[in-house]
């Protein structure tokens, strides 16, 4: 197989990059790296949402930022942002969504890493499903997308980018731009028949 094109290696590594952040907060390393990123200004609005993060990073520490991941997107109960495809689908956890998600990941040759503990529609493990797929040149991506993440995720982002914590906000900005981006391009694509060829 050929190397991924520049523009689908940078997908799944932003899609890498969302599913690591919404998981847990970054490290002194990450952050570190996400202040020093240098964007190009091209007056997208995706460029801008890029920008907002980079200065975000620049402006908080990794102990800060634990605290308000936990605070946003964990809770004791649960945090201000729940952030799984059975609750924005259905208002519950644990529902229909998951069930249909867990039938499609095990047609697709996926299953739960062991020490996992969340449930598989959180949307940090659909970031990094996303982000195998692209990178398997898997024919089923864009179905997966517009079956599991396009009826929800741009909300959730949206969600978390109204928190009061610039980091987080900025991340749901940013996640919620890439989303709907995404989510034009891989409309058209999710109508076609896959086509697959078969060595005899």
């Amino acid at each position: 197989m050929t190397e991924l094109n520049e523009r689908d290696a940078l997908r799944a590594d932003v899609y890498r990059l969302l599913g690591r952040l919404l998981r847990a907060a970054p490290d002194a390393s990450l952050l570190e790296w996400l202040a020093g990123l240098d964007v190009e200004q091209d007056g997208s609005l995706l460029a801008q949402r890029w920008a907002s993060l980079v200065a975000a990073a620049g402006e908080t520490s990794a102990e800060r930022l634990e605290r308000a991941h936990f605070r946003h997107l964990v809770g004791v109960v649960q945090g201000d942002i729940t952030p799984y495809a059975s609750w924005y689908r259905n208002g519950e956890l644990m529902d229909a969504a998951l069930v249909a998600l867990r039938r499609d990941l095990k047609a697709l040759g996926f299953q739960r890493a062991g020490h996992s503990q969340d449930p598989e529609d959180h949307l940090a493990a659909l970031c990094e499903v996303m982000a195998m797929l692209i990178e398997a040149r898997s024919p089923d991506e864009a179905r997966f997308f517009m079956r599991h993440l396009a009826p929800w995720a741009s909300q959730c982002l949206a969600d978390l980018g109204r928190v009061e914590t610039s980091f987080h906000a900025s991340l749901g900005r940013l996640g919620q731009a890439f989303i709907e981006e995404e989510g034009r391009r891989l409309e058209a694509e999710s109508q076609e028949d896959a086509v697959r060829i078969v060595e005899p």
